[in-house]
């Protein structure tokens, strides 16, 4: 399990990427349904895993080992199981890599989905969108 209060490192590019995915999505809406577009949000093709490159090598050396993953949210569970069938798969065919190597090179392929859950994304589009708002409302006041 990760260190509680850990800082994710690549939290602003996985928010521009995932604002990105909204704003396609939204521009595609007749009619806004906030559930069913978290839902195609997070569904939607990634430009890679968002998770680091340390997090990465301790769980999949964890299930080398046989780790389960027990404890780890189903999503999370999901997204490891992914990037452990593609490092098995290039290990294979790239003898010459170290672990750590190949595991670089697969976070950074294209993920199927954000491996988020729908109210998770919510969260983070308002905390951008909220964030975005009061940088404006600060850049107005100095206007005036």
């Amino acid at each position: 399990m990760k260190p509680v209060g850990s800082k994710f490192e690549y939290e602003s590019e996985r928010n521009n990427d995932l604002m990105s995915v909204y704003h396609n999505l939204i521009c595609g809406c007749e009619e806004i349904k906030l559930c069913e577009l978290m839902e195609r949000v997070v569904n939607s093709p990634s430009r890679r895993f968002w998770v680091s490159e340390e997090r990465s090598a301790i769980v999949v050396s964890a299930m080398m080992k046989g780790d389960c993953l027990e404890g780890m949210s189903e999503t999370k569970r999901e997204m490891f199981t992914e990037i452990y069938r593609r490092v098995m798969d290039m290990k294979g065919s790239r003898s010459k890599m170290s672990l750590s190597e190949i595991i670089f090179d697969v976070i950074r392929q294209p993920a199927p989905k954000f491996y988020l859950t729908p109210g998770s994304a919510k969260v983070i589009i308002h905390k951008i969108k909220r964030k975005w708002y009061e940088e404006r409302k600060r850049k107005l006041r100095h206007l005036f």
